[in-house]
């Protein structure tokens, strides 16, 4: 019996192995997505119908529910922000790319610690609770002072700068270790201080929950956690005539829980939620 050399050997089972791949990725896989996107919330039929009987969007896709100028609309429950695009544009998907190391204000763009602070007290505001958060100022931005020591970065304090508020404004602390704290003057190379982050007096466990101050990686996530919704509806029911415990039972509705039983967290679709609440309790004066 003649054996098939080695060489040749080789060059069939690679043949195989290729012959194997593109059914599988070039044929398989691509019709399995096709199949999966004609499945009723999964693709192309996850568009949802306003009360006024007109496509409303996808309910895959988040949307914010504000005015031309960016403020909250009051009677909608308000999504978790998106960096995709202006905001949840779907051509424009993905994350801000700041991570925790991100602290300090720059010309171009403000930190992930200030974006957050500045979250946290806008819905404190909207919705009259404590936005207050560790490490951020009172006035919403990253409370974090760059300190010059005569040893270079060590030794005794020289000068302590609040980072993130620009002159004129007040700085968030009086002195820190025996000098007084500035206001950050626009333009200055602040980069041989030292940075030092400020907890202040804030709580640990926030009133204000943390996917309303963070985007998803997406930047298109329609949900928002059942604790955020929660927090909004007192508002919810003022603004639209109702009660706030038939605004929560809404909520509960439209309550989704863990993918498969365990994973992720449990969320409330904003899109469909708010289409159900345009149904159950209209516009006040529409």
């Amino acid at each position: 019996m003649t054996r098939i050399p080695h060489w040749l050997a080789q060059h069939i089972a690679a043949l195989r192995v290729v012959l194997v791949l593109t059914l599988l990725t070039g044929l398989a896989y691509p019709l399995a997505m096709v199949a999966a996107a004609q499945v009723p919330g999964l693709g192309g039929m996850s568009e949802v119908t306003g009360a006024d009987g007109r496509p409303a969007g996808s309910s895959l896709i988040g949307q914010p529910f504000t005015d031309a100028k960016g403020n909250p609309v009051k009677q909608y429950f308000q999504s978790r922000p998106s960096n995709a695009g202006t905001g949840y544009d779907a051509t424009a998907s993905g994350a801000g790319n700041q991570g925790p190391e991100s602290v300090v204000d720059t010309k171009e763009k403000p930190s992930l610690l200030t974006l957050v602070c500045g979250r946290s007290k806008a819905v404190g505001d909207l919705e009259g609770v404590d936005g207050s958060r560790p490490y951020c100022t009172e006035d919403g931005v990253g409370a974090v002072l760059g300190v010059f020591y005569d040893g270079g970065t060590s030794g005794r304090a020289t000068r302590a700068v609040s980072l993130n508020q620009a002159c004129p404004a007040k700085p968030f602390l009086t002195s820190y270790k025996g000098v007084r704290v500035t206001c950050a003057k626009p333009g200055t190379d602040y980069s041989h201080a030292v940075t030092v982050p400020v907890r202040g007096n804030a709580p640990a466990d926030p009133v204000v929950p943390a996917d309303a101050v963070t985007a998803s990686g997406s930047g298109l996530d329609p949900h928002i956690s059942p604790a955020y919704a929660t927090l909004q509806a007192p508002r919810i029911a003022r603004e639209r005539g109702a009660s706030t415990a038939g605004v929560r039972r809404l909520i509960e509705k439209y309550t989704t829980g863990r993918a498969l039983g365990v994973l992720g967290e449990r969320g409330v679709n904003v899109v469909e939620l708010n289409i159900a609440l345009d149904r159950t309790y209209p516009k006040q004066g529409a």
